[in-house]
């Protein structure tokens, strides 16, 4: 085994977000996966206590196993970089631009990237009237995981009744019809494309319960299509400015050949649970899970 240089690794898991569960199930995963690969490993439920216990425990590196807010959106990232501990994954600036879709799209967009006409409303003026001739989507312009996504189908006669919704204002987004794709991309280079098969909506139970969706890897697809797709993946990652391991979310109306895809999302926080997208592309890439994590670990640093 080769010489590591991050030998002691607080895994943050769990959290404070609406999907912590998800962390849960992605920390235990690569608890598993890294002490396999030879590390020691101190799982961290991260709290309002967790800069204390990272100044207590001193590890030789973060691994970043949260999800949703704090932990997906720079909070965590800006805390790492303050105590100066390597962590995995995107920093600060790339974190918090991902979680905010208004942002990240807009970024996108001046990268030339394809993505989904879109404006901000509050809940009771959404419940009220469509906004925007349906099909079309509402849902949190600053979560992930599917969290809290009505999707008015075409014809509805009546809009979704959100008035009750957290946030003071949600993201109306035109419907991207086709197939649903994804990308995993480490250091700047787009793994493969998996297309995701489910039943209706690509909801919160379709990707983390088994037998939720069906991952076809890789996608069967035209070479030029398939290729589209990658780099649309690698832009993205750039144009946020990535780090470490990230995904790309896309839709493709194959209808349209090239001409059909639409970027959704860039996510910085991958799952990593058993029905996870990246751990699967590399799992097709040869690449084993403890192999994996490993590699996360070891690209750790500060300012990032």
């Amino acid at each position: 085994m080769t010489q590591k240089r991050h030998r002691r690794i607080a895994l943050l898991l769990g959290g404070r977000s609406a999907e912590r569960e998800v962390s849960l199930a992605s920390g235990a995963a690569c608890a598993a996966g890294l002490r396999a690969a030879g590390y020691e490993v101190e799982e961290i439920d991260a709290g309002r206590d967790l800069a204390a216990r990272l100044t207590a425990s001193r590890p030789d590196a973060v691994f970043n196993a949260l999800h949703g807010k704090w932990g997906e959106d720079g909070c965590v990232q800006g805390l790492l970089e303050l105590l100066e501990i390597p962590y995995t994954h995107s920093g600060v600036r790339a974190s918090a631009l991902a979680m905010d879709k208004v942002l990240s799209k807009a970024i996108f967009r001046a990268a030339g990237l394809p993505v989904a006409e879109s404006l901000l409303a509050a809940p009771a003026e959404i419940a009220a009237r469509h906004l925007m001739a349906p099909p079309y989507v509402v849902k949190p312009h600053d979560e992930g995981s599917s969290v809290g996504v009505h999707v008015v189908r075409e014809g509805a006669n009546a809009p979704p009744q959100v008035q009750g919704a957290a946030q003071e204002r949600l993201m109306v987004e035109r419907y991207a019809p086709g197939r649903e794709l994804t990308v995993a991309v480490r250091a700047g280079e787009p793994m493969t494309v998996t297309e995701i098969v489910a039943a209706g909506w690509y909801d919160y139970d379709a990707k983390y319960k088994l037998g939720g969706s069906r991952h076809v890897v890789p996608a069967e697809m035209p070479e030029a299509a398939f290729d589209a797709a990658m780099g649309i993946a690698a832009a993205a990652y750039q144009a946020l400015g990535c780090r470490g391991v990230a995904r790309a979310d896309i839709r493709w109306d194959d209808s349209k050949g090239v001409e059909g895809f639409v970027l959704l999302e860039m996510n910085t926080q991958p799952g990593m649970t058993p029905t996870s997208l990246a751990p699967e592309q590399a799992a097709h890439l040869g690449i084993s899970f403890p192999d994996f994590v490993s590699w996360m670990v070891e690209d750790a640093s500060c300012r990032r």
